[in-house]
């Protein structure tokens, strides 16, 4: 019978940053013991990082001594092969002594010579070593790798094929298993990834082929699509071996909270990826954003594949008319709040200040002013402005794009290509990452303003902040506080950016 990893731990932290809570992973180890898995991979063990990674990333002494002391199952580690030397692994595994039995290397298929190194002096320190030699569906670019599998004999108890993109069929699992028992002794693995929903299909025909473990992971929490659902092959198995259905069914239920949570599972970006072999990390990011949709998503991978830089190039944006001020327009609610008293602020100002939406949330509500108005568009921007708008509205609008080129691509309504420009630079931060407010910041620069008001940029609080909603919030607190140096800004509106000057709109319009 094919013996199962589960590596939900390891995997799922890609979600969470490796930090899991107490109570659940107490369940967790729990649930197991009455399950009929061979390994519990909890996490990685690395040098040190200079980002924070939670606990499960380090698995620190404390921490593996807390997991045995709560499982009677067989413990597995991995080590990323390019963070690893072999000068490393006395700190990295003699704590590991007595409480891990199987030592994983992540592995580039261009180290796969490099790594037989590292595998043998950990080895010789008495853990059972598996290679898991990722990008399966990219495999026939390294020939020396095939070439060299007869050198694992002897130094490595398993050898994994990782579909690291989800990208590939079953035929591609079944020969190459073929071929690698035509090569070596070792013992052979498959973890399958879900981009394309082939992680069940890929992972039945390894076991067909006769491989000899294979991973999962509980609700499939794992890297981008995530992993061959734990739940679902112990079903399939359990015509065969007995599982115990009330812990599956305890475990899998507290994974289902995180994936409200979190959200994993494949979609269209990961498909695309998955079948072009396109990196994860990639669109783990973008899909995490609220600016991008999938149409910009699938647009910037298209470009990717093809080594473009972008769809459609515009004509750089060069003002001739001069603002004393500007008025950003962010999406929050204080702009309805307040938006009799914005209105009155813009109709006495008319000639002098001009509008900027960085989101087009409430463009609406200003579509009776006479000041001039620009639009930031970045990713589906575009697609609201369409359904927000009014007709009359769309007659006026200008749209600004991010400097050429644009990664994510942009949608452009048909009522604005001929009234959109981009900016020709993002000069005033050294933030990369385009947002809509570093577009309205360096365009309130481009039209001369010496002041900046701004509102709609309440914040959040409380402890329940979606996590891209806190990087919004600290990405444009670190805008202001950069353009801060440039011009003054003002927040007319309540607002919990405490790093700029908060006045109020009543007391312009007395």
């Amino acid at each position: 019978m094919v013996k199962v990893l589960d590596c939900t731990l390891r995997d799922g932290g890609y979600y969470t940053n490796w930090d899991f809570k107490e109570d659940i992973v107490k369940s967790y180890l729990k649930s197991f013991d009455l399950l009929p898995i061979e390994y519990l991979e909890i996490g990685y063990r690395s040098p040190e990082k200079s980002e924070y990674l939670g606990e499960y990333f380090f698995c620190t002494k404390d921490t593996l001594n807390f997991v045995r002391s709560h499982t009677n199952k067989k413990l597995a580690i991995i080590l990323n092969e390019k963070d690893v030397r072999v000068e490393h692994l006395d700190s990295l595994l003699n704590p590991c002594q007595g409480i891990i039995e199987l030592v994983r290397i992540a592995i580039d298929p261009i180290n796969f010579l490099r790594a037989l190194d590292l595998a043998k002096s950990i080895k010789l320190k008495g853990f059972k070593v598996a290679f898991n030699v990722m990008y399966l569906s990219k495999w026939n670019e390294y020939p020396e790798m095939i070439t060299n599998f007869s050198k694992l004999d002897g130094v490595v108890d398993y050898f994994y094929l990782v579909d690291s993109f989800g990208g590939v069929f079953p035929d591609q699992v079944r020969s190459t298993v073929r071929l690698l028992k035509s090569k070596t002794k070792v013992q052979i693995g498959f973890h399958g990834h879900n981009n394309l929903e082939m992680a069940l299909a890929n992972t039945l025909v390894a076991i067909e082929e006769g491989v000899d473990i294979i991973d999962a992971t509980i609700t499939g929490m794992g890297r981008g699509a995530g992993n061959l659902k734990t739940e679902l092959i112990l079903t399939i198995l359990s015509k065969k071996i007995e599982v115990n259905f009330d812990a599956l069914s305890t475990v899998t239920s507290n994974f289902e909270l995180l994936q409200n949570q979190y959200n994993w599972g494949t979609c269209l970006p990961y498909m695309v990826s998955g079948l072009n072999s396109l990196p994860q990390k990639q669109v783990m990011d973008w899909v995490s954003k609220k600016s991008y949709s999938f149409n910009s998503i699938v647009r910037a991978l298209d470009n990717q594949k093809n080594n473009k830089e972008d769809n459609d190039k515009y004509t750089v944006f060069q003002n001739t008319n001069k603002y004393k001020a500007v008025l950003i327009i962010g999406g929050g609610t204080m702009v309805n709040n307040h938006k009799k008293a914005l209105i009155t602020f813009l109709n006495n100002n008319s000639d002098e200040i001009c509008i900027i939406h960085s989101s087009s949330k409430n463009a609406n509500l200003f579509s009776s002013v006479e000041n001039n108005q620009f639009f930031c568009l970045i990713g589906n921007e575009g697609i609201r402005l369409e359904s927000v708008l009014s007709e009359s509205h769309k007659s006026i609008t200008n749209c600004v794009l991010p400097p050429y080129p644009r990664k994510m691509g942009t949608y452009i309504p048909d009522f604005a290509l001929n009234k959109t420009l981009e900016l020709k630079e993002i000069n005033f931060t050294k933030i990369k990452e385009e947002s809509h407010t570093s577009i309205a910041l360096q365009l309130s620069l481009e039209l001369g303003c010496e002041k900046i008001y701004l509102t709609g940029y309440d914040g959040y609080q409380g402890d329940q902040i979606a996590q891209k909603d806190q990087e919004l919030f600290i990405q444009n607190s670190q805008l202001f506080e950069d353009f801060s140096k440039k011009a003054e800004i003002i927040s007319i509106t309540p607002t919990l950016h405490t790093n700029i000057e908060s006045n109020s709109v009543y007391q312009f319009i007395k």
